[in-house]
C-alpha cells in the first residue's frame, strides 16, 4: 500500500462538506497520496498507471501554492499564459479520469512507527505499505493584513513565476538572504528599478551573490527597516517603511513586492518519526527515498532550492516509480 501526502500549507478550520465522524473507518490500500499539488497529482498519475491500489488524501485546501499565484507562463505544455487554480484544476481532472480516488480531508496524523503506516483523516484510518510526502511547502509571510488582500495583486512569493507581469515597472524585494538576493538579480533584468528591504545593516546571502547585486546600477538597498504596510486596494501601489533605528516610516511607490523571507516545509506531521534537514525539509537519500524505507517524498517539501511547479511534478513522477518498485520488491507487485 502506497500514501502520497502533498498539501498546500493553507489550512481551513471550516468546510462546506459535513463530515460524519466513524473513527471504526479503516481502509487498507497499496498505495495513498496525502496531498494534492502538482508533486502528489503527478505521482497519482503514474501511480494509477502502475496499477497500484492507490487513493490521494489532498486536503480541503487543494492545489498547492499555484492556486495563489495569477497567470502561469513557465509550465510546458501552455503556449498561453493559464491561471494557477486553473492549471490545478485540469492535473486534477486529468488524475481523477484515470480512476485516482481523492479524499479532501485533511490529515490529523501520520504514523511512521506502524507496519502497515497508518494515516488519519478525521473521519477514517487509512494504511498502506507505502507512503509518498508530498505535503509542499508555505512561503513565510509578513503577516500584515494587506498582504491577504493583495495577495496575486502584485504581492507575490515567487519572482521567477510572477516577475514577468512586472516589466518596465518600480518593485520591492522583502529579505536579506540567498533567495531575495538571487530575486532581486533575476528581477533587476525585468523591472525599471529593484528596491530590496532588510530589517538588518548587511545582507545575509553568499558573498558572491553580494558583489553580484552590489554591481547592477538598477538595484537599490534600504537597510535597518521593515514593511510595515502595503498600499493599494486592488493592486499593489506601494509600500511603507519603518526605519528600526530611527522609528520613522516612508512611502515608497512599487508596482509588485516580492516576500523572500523563507519558506516554512510542510513536516510538523512526521517530524520526529523520520529525519529532516535543519531547516525542517524531509532528507533525501538517492532520489525520493527517505530514512524510512518505504517512505518516499517529493516536491516542496523536500525542495528549498528550487521550489518551480515543473520541478515538483517531475518529482512526483520519481515518487511513485519508486514507490511502485518498492511494493514489486516487497509483494511482487506487477
Amino acid at each position: 500500500m502506497l500514501i502520497i501526502y502533498t498539501g498546500s500549507g493553507i489550512r481551513m478550520t471550516t468546510s462546506l462538506f459535513s463530515v460524519t465522524r466513524d473513527q471504526s473507518k479503516h481502509e487498507n490500500h497499496e498505495m495513498i497520496i496525502v496531498g494534492s499539488g502538482p508533486a502528489g497529482l503527478t505521482a497519482g498519475i503514474y501511480a494509477v498507471r502502475g496499477g497500484a491500489d492507490v487513493i490521494l488524501i489532498g486536503g480541503y485546501s487543494s492545489g498547492g501554492q499555484l492556486m495563489l499565484t495569477t497567470e502561469v507562463e513557465n509550465y510546458p505544455g501552455f503556449p498561453e499564459p493559464i491561471l494557477g487554480p486553473e492549471l490545478m484544476k485540469r492535473m486534477r481532472m486529468q488524475v481523477e479520469r484515470l480512476g485516482l480516488k481523492i479524499i479532501d480531508r485533511d490529515v490529523t496524523q501520520i504514523n511512521l512507527k506502524t507496519r502497515p503506516f497508518q494515516v488519519e483523516v478525521e473521519d477514517a484510518t487509512y494504511s498502506a505499505d507505502s507512503l509518498i510526502l508530498a505535503m509542499g511547502a508555505s512561503a513565510r509571510e509578513l503577516n500584515l493584513p494587506s498582504e491577504q488582500r493583495l495577495k496575486g495583486k502584485g504581492v507575490s512569493y515567487c519572482a521567477v513565476c510572477d516577475g514577468a507581469f512586472f516589466k518596465g515597472s518600480d518593485v520591492t524585494v522583502i529579505g536579506g538572504g540567498d533567495t531575495a538576493v538571487e530575486d532581486a538579480v533575476y528581477l533587476s533584468k525585468i523591472a525599471k528599478t529593484v528596491t530590496v528591504i532588510h530589517r538588518r545593516d548587511k545582507l545575509r546571502a553568499q558573498a558572491i551573490l553580494q558583489k553580484q547585486a552590489f554591481s547592477i546600477p538598477n538595484i537599490k538597498f534600504v537597510w535597518n527597516s521593515e514593511v510595515v504596510d502595503i498600499v493599494g486596494e486592488k493592486k499593489v501601489d506601494g509600500i511603507k517603511i519603518k526605519n528600526k533605528i530611527s522609528g520613522s516610516e516612508t512611502t515608497l511607490n512599487c508596482s509588485a513586492v516580492f516576500v523572500d523571507i523563507g519558506h516554512i516545509p510542510n513536516t510538523s506531521l512526521v517530524e520526529g518519526q523520520i529525519e529532516l534537514t535543519s531547516e525542517k525539509y524531509i532528507k533525501l537519500s538517492g532520489e525520493t527515498s527517505t530514512s524510512v524505507d518505504g517512505v518516499f517524498a517529493a516536491g516542496d517539501v523536500a525542495d528549498h532550492l528550487y521550489r518551480q511547479a515543473v520541478t515538483a511534478a517531475g518529482s512526483g513522477a520519481k515518487a511513485a516509480l519508486d514507490a511502485l518498485r518498492y511494493l514489486q520488491k516487497i509483494k511482487g507487485h506487477p
